[in-house]
């Protein structure tokens, strides 16, 4: 875990790069002669330390912020709005404005993102999970601000992170099918590469699953974001393939619509077929066959990661844990 750094200032490039600061700002507001030498010297030392220039300088905004960034995968994925319902009460009443950005599970949209929201100096942001590009790590390690990164505790955190372990949940999953009998186990979910704790999860499950001396027996990862329809045609792609009794799906989306084609295929669940999901979603666990799933405690890590923020709070890990919850699908 970082210590918390200052904000890196345009006195600190120039010092770097052996130049004036008005020299700096030439390069950056790209007006006024610099020589290509010069220029290249600039954006070398800014992209090295980090820095973002401040689009509201000399502003009344600039005597302190009340803006507070926040940096989510997806806004139709439920997931996201219900950890947005955690962390407006407590910033609203601490006076602070949200400014939400949407990165599409896409780690240079982030990257992209991180740099604009940082323009507007926030007072602190929040982010999806512990894995950014090496860009938008300098950015966020130079801003001198609080972070938070939620969803995630597997790893080392930039300052604060809110969530729980995704490995142990992947873990969890595998030990409840295991302990049920279920042998011919598959898998269905996304792009790990854009899904990066769906990645861990199925880390988790698939490493329990070989200390039982179980060997996964086929999976089917979907090119398209994670949703109902890509659950539904994974699972048929996984079954044409594969003889199966029980499947894992990456999320609860998938897991619904696995449920969808089992029941238009005429396959029982759970007697030919158990289902299991993740996140707990209220569509899943109160539909009239209620989803296997692992609940996420959403609105409370909003809720958390919107107080920690605004703390003297040293720089940690918080694990708020999961529960597994036992439905009618496995």
């Amino acid at each position: 875990m970082n210590e918390r750094s200052t904000a890196i200032t345009l006195t600190d490039v120039a010092r770097e790069a052996g130049v004036g600061e008005s020299t700096v700002s030439r390069v950056l507001r790209n007006h006024g002669a610099v020589s290509a030498s010069t220029r290249a010297k600039v954006e070398a030392v800014v992209a090295k330390l980090g820095y973002v220039p401040n689009r509201i300088a000399g502003t009344l905004a600039s005597t302190g912020s009340r803006l507070v960034a926040i940096i989510i995968p997806s806004l139709s994925n439920i997931v996201f709005p219900d950890i947005l319902t955690g962390v407006g009460p407590v910033l609203d009443t601490a006076g602070y404005q949200s400014v939400i950005g949407v990165s599409d599970y896409d780690s240079a949209r982030e990257e992209a993102l991180v740099a604009s929201m940082l323009a507007w100096r926030p007072a602190a942001l929040i982010l999806a999970g512990l894995e950014h590009t090496a860009a938008a790590t300098t950015m966020l390690r130079a801003s001198g601000i609080r972070v938070v990164e939620i969803l995630d505790t597997d790893g080392v955190g930039l300052d604060l992170a809110v969530g729980y372990s995704n490995r142990d949940a992947g873990a969890a999953s595998a030990r409840f099918l295991v302990g049920r009998g279920y042998r011919n186990i598959g898998y269905v979910g996304g792009d790990f590469s854009r899904d990066v704790r769906a990645g861990k999860r199925y880390g988790g499950f698939v490493e329990t699953l070989r200390e039982a001396g179980i060997a996964l027996a086929g999976q089917q990862l979907m090119p398209h974001p994670s949703s109902i329809e890509s659950g539904k045609q994974g699972l048929a792609s996984l079954l044409a393939a594969t003889e199966l009794d029980a499947v894992y799906f990456s999320n609860d989306d998938m897991a619904i619509g696995g449920y969808f084609h089992a029941a238009a295929a005429g396959i029982a669940v759970p007697e030919r077929l158990a289902l299991i999901g993740h996140n707990g979603l209220d569509v899943a666990r109160f539909a009239p066959q209620a989803l296997t799933t692992i609940l996420t405690p959403r609105r409370r890590i909003g809720a958390e990661a919107a107080r920690l923020l605004l703390s003297d709070a040293p720089p940690g890990i918080h694990d708020l844990g999961f529960e597994l919850m036992e439905g009618a699908t496995a």
